[in-house]
């Protein structure tokens, strides 16, 4: 099984396959669990200090903030998963 690294804006990236969800940060519970994970030193902001458009869950309990849309990050995690299985084929 190899790391597949997914881009999620300005030159940042996070393993692909640890991601849990791709939230967008709009909702007050979102918002809460972006707070909690900044109180516990848990939060990564990789927005460079642009709008929050994706909230990224990780298995380690990380969270994870992008500038980029929720759609595009999902795009590139499936996009990524089809350039594998056409190498493989």
């Amino acid at each position: 099984m190899s790391i597949q690294l997914l881009n999620i804006g300005f030159g940042n990236m996070v393993s692909a396959n640890r991601v849990i969800a791709i939230i967008s940060p709009e909702s007050a519970p979102i918002k809460r669990m972006v707070q909690d994970a900044r109180d516990k030193s848990l939060l990564v902001d990789a927005t460079y200090g642009r709008k929050t458009r994706a909230v990224l869950v990780m298995d380690s309990g990380q969270i994870v903030l992008s500038a980029i849309q929720p759609e595009t990050v999902a795009h590139r995690i499936v996009q990524h998963e089809v350039d594998e299985e056409s190498v493989e084929a």
